[in-house]
Protein backbone atom coordinates (compact mmCIF):
# COMPACT_ATOMS: atom_id res chain seq x y z
CA UNK A 1 0.00 0.00 0.00
CA UNK A 2 0.72 3.55 -0.63
CA UNK A 3 2.86 5.39 2.57
CA UNK A 4 -0.47 7.90 2.41
CA UNK A 5 -2.21 4.88 4.16
CA UNK A 6 0.26 4.09 6.70
CA UNK A 7 0.35 8.27 7.17
CA UNK A 8 -3.27 8.28 7.95
CA UNK A 9 -3.33 5.30 10.36
CA UNK A 10 -0.28 7.61 12.23
CA UNK A 11 -2.80 10.72 11.60
CA UNK A 12 -5.61 9.14 13.30
CA UNK A 13 -4.11 7.31 16.20
CA UNK A 14 -2.09 10.56 16.60
CA UNK A 15 -4.98 13.15 16.53
CA UNK A 16 -7.23 10.62 19.07
CA UNK A 17 -5.13 9.19 21.21
CA UNK A 18 -1.69 11.31 21.42
CA UNK A 19 1.62 11.01 19.88
CA UNK A 20 3.08 8.78 22.86
CA UNK A 21 0.30 6.15 21.73
CA UNK A 22 1.48 6.65 18.06
CA UNK A 23 5.23 6.10 19.45
CA UNK A 24 3.61 2.67 21.23
CA UNK A 25 1.80 1.78 18.50
CA UNK A 26 4.66 2.21 16.41
CA UNK A 27 7.12 0.33 18.72
CA UNK A 28 4.70 -2.35 19.07
CA UNK A 29 4.78 -2.71 15.66
CA UNK A 30 8.53 -3.20 14.95
CA UNK A 31 8.12 -0.97 11.89
CA UNK A 32 11.52 1.03 11.40
CA UNK A 33 10.03 3.75 9.77
CA UNK A 34 10.47 7.09 11.11
CA UNK A 35 8.30 8.94 8.25
CA UNK A 36 5.85 7.36 5.63
CA UNK A 37 6.37 9.21 2.08
CA UNK A 38 2.79 9.34 1.20
CA UNK A 39 3.93 8.59 -2.51
CA UNK A 40 5.88 5.36 -1.66
CA UNK A 41 4.59 1.66 -2.17
CA UNK A 42 5.39 -0.06 0.84
CA UNK A 43 4.44 -3.53 1.45
CA UNK A 44 1.00 -4.16 2.74
CA UNK A 45 2.72 -6.08 5.96
CA UNK A 46 3.45 -2.51 6.91
CA UNK A 47 -0.04 -1.72 7.15
CA UNK A 48 -1.07 -5.20 8.76
CA UNK A 49 1.66 -4.38 11.29
CA UNK A 50 0.64 -1.57 12.28
CA UNK A 51 -2.94 -2.22 12.49
CA UNK A 52 -2.49 -4.89 15.21
CA UNK A 53 0.04 -3.23 17.19
CA UNK A 54 -2.99 -0.37 17.16
CA UNK A 55 -5.20 -3.27 18.20
CA UNK A 56 -3.24 -4.09 20.58
CA UNK A 57 -2.05 -0.75 22.28
CA UNK A 58 -5.81 0.53 22.28
CA UNK A 59 -7.26 -2.71 23.49
CA UNK A 60 -9.49 -3.04 20.86
CA UNK A 61 -10.06 -6.03 18.37
CA UNK A 62 -8.41 -5.56 14.61
CA UNK A 63 -11.79 -5.11 13.28
CA UNK A 64 -12.30 -1.93 15.49
CA UNK A 65 -9.42 -0.52 14.37
CA UNK A 66 -9.93 -1.20 10.28
CA UNK A 67 -13.34 -0.21 11.07
CA UNK A 68 -12.47 3.49 12.37
CA UNK A 69 -9.70 3.56 9.94
CA UNK A 70 -11.94 3.52 7.20
CA UNK A 71 -14.34 6.60 8.78
CA UNK A 72 -11.23 8.24 9.14
CA UNK A 73 -9.64 7.82 5.69
CA UNK A 74 -13.35 9.31 4.29
CA UNK A 75 -14.06 11.58 6.86
CA UNK A 76 -10.46 13.05 6.79
CA UNK A 77 -7.97 11.42 4.87
CA UNK A 78 -10.03 11.37 1.35
CA UNK A 79 -11.78 15.41 2.26
CA UNK A 80 -8.70 16.59 2.74
CA UNK A 81 -6.53 15.20 0.01
CA UNK A 82 -9.27 14.66 -2.75
CA UNK A 83 -11.66 17.07 -1.82
CA UNK A 84 -12.43 17.50 -5.40
CA UNK A 85 -12.70 14.16 -6.78
CA UNK A 86 -14.84 12.88 -3.42
CA UNK A 87 -17.27 15.64 -4.27
CA UNK A 88 -17.18 14.64 -7.88
CA UNK A 89 -18.50 11.10 -7.27
CA UNK A 90 -22.12 12.47 -6.32
CA UNK A 91 -24.06 14.68 -4.54
CA UNK A 92 -25.60 12.07 -2.57
CA UNK A 93 -24.91 8.36 -0.81
CA UNK A 94 -26.62 6.46 -4.09
CA UNK A 95 -24.37 8.31 -6.22
CA UNK A 96 -21.38 8.23 -4.83
CA UNK A 97 -21.61 4.17 -4.29
CA UNK A 98 -22.76 3.73 -7.91
CA UNK A 99 -19.69 5.65 -9.20
CA UNK A 100 -17.07 3.88 -7.07
CA UNK A 101 -16.26 1.68 -9.54
CA UNK A 102 -14.68 4.87 -11.23
CA UNK A 103 -13.06 6.00 -8.42
CA UNK A 104 -10.04 4.44 -8.14
CA UNK A 105 -9.63 4.51 -11.89
CA UNK A 106 -9.20 8.48 -11.78
CA UNK A 107 -6.60 7.58 -8.44
CA UNK A 108 -4.70 5.36 -10.45
CA UNK A 109 -3.92 8.55 -12.70
CA UNK A 110 -2.31 10.07 -9.25
CA UNK A 111 -0.53 6.50 -7.89
CA UNK A 112 0.69 4.41 -10.72
CA UNK A 113 1.81 1.57 -9.04
CA UNK A 114 -1.58 1.14 -6.94
CA UNK A 115 -3.31 -2.18 -7.01
CA UNK A 116 -7.17 -1.49 -5.97
CA UNK A 117 -9.77 -3.16 -4.94
CA UNK A 118 -12.73 -2.90 -7.46
CA UNK A 119 -15.99 -2.72 -7.13
CA UNK A 120 -19.18 -3.32 -8.59
CA UNK A 121 -22.79 -2.01 -7.51
CA UNK A 122 -26.12 -4.44 -8.56
CA UNK A 123 -29.72 -4.43 -7.05
CA UNK A 124 -29.85 -0.68 -7.10
CA UNK A 125 -32.94 -0.01 -5.48
CA UNK A 126 -34.26 3.76 -4.41
CA UNK A 127 -33.63 2.92 -0.69
CA UNK A 128 -30.65 0.13 -0.87
CA UNK A 129 -28.10 -1.42 -3.25
CA UNK A 130 -25.28 -4.35 -3.16
CA UNK A 131 -21.73 -3.64 -3.23
CA UNK A 132 -19.47 -5.93 -4.27
CA UNK A 133 -15.79 -5.74 -3.13
CA UNK A 134 -12.92 -7.87 -5.22
CA UNK A 135 -9.51 -7.78 -3.52
CA UNK A 136 -6.60 -9.59 -3.77
CA UNK A 137 -5.88 -8.41 -0.18
CA UNK A 138 -7.37 -10.43 2.67
CA UNK A 139 -8.79 -9.10 6.24
CA UNK A 140 -10.23 -5.38 5.17
CA UNK A 141 -13.57 -6.02 5.61
CA UNK A 142 -14.34 -4.06 8.20
CA UNK A 143 -11.61 -1.31 6.66
CA UNK A 144 -14.44 -1.20 3.69
CA UNK A 145 -17.72 -1.08 6.22
CA UNK A 146 -15.87 1.80 8.07
CA UNK A 147 -15.54 2.95 4.55
CA UNK A 148 -19.16 2.89 3.58
CA UNK A 149 -20.09 4.12 7.12
CA UNK A 150 -17.54 7.29 6.50
CA UNK A 151 -19.61 7.96 2.95
CA UNK A 152 -22.43 7.94 5.08
CA UNK A 153 -21.53 10.53 7.47
CA UNK A 154 -19.67 12.59 4.67
CA UNK A 155 -23.42 12.90 2.99
CA UNK A 156 -25.46 13.17 6.61
CA UNK A 157 -27.33 9.58 5.98
CA UNK A 158 -27.67 7.14 7.89
CA UNK A 159 -26.65 3.83 6.84
CA UNK A 160 -27.25 0.25 7.80
CA UNK A 161 -24.25 -2.48 6.40
CA UNK A 162 -24.93 -5.97 6.32
CA UNK A 163 -22.08 -8.52 4.65
CA UNK A 164 -24.26 -10.69 2.42
CA UNK A 165 -21.35 -12.56 1.26
CA UNK A 166 -18.08 -13.89 2.27
CA UNK A 167 -15.12 -15.65 0.97
CA UNK A 168 -14.69 -17.07 4.42
CA UNK A 169 -18.33 -18.48 3.17
CA UNK A 170 -16.81 -19.86 -0.01
CA UNK A 171 -18.00 -16.59 -2.02
CA UNK A 172 -15.31 -15.37 -4.83
CA UNK A 173 -15.92 -11.99 -3.51
CA UNK A 174 -17.56 -9.71 -0.23
CA UNK A 175 -20.78 -8.27 -1.10
CA UNK A 176 -22.81 -5.51 1.42
CA UNK A 177 -25.88 -4.86 0.84
CA UNK A 178 -26.47 -0.87 1.78
CA UNK A 179 -29.73 0.54 2.85
CA UNK A 180 -30.27 4.10 4.12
Amino acid sequence: MYGLVNRAIQDLITQNFGPETWENVKAKSEIDIDYFISTQPYDDSVTYKLATAASEELKISVGEVLFAFGEWWILKTGMEKYGGLMKAGGSNLKQFLINLPLFHDRIMLIYPKLRPPEFKVTEINENDLVLHYFSEREGLVDFVRGLISGLGKMFETAVEIEHVSSKLGGDDHESFKISW
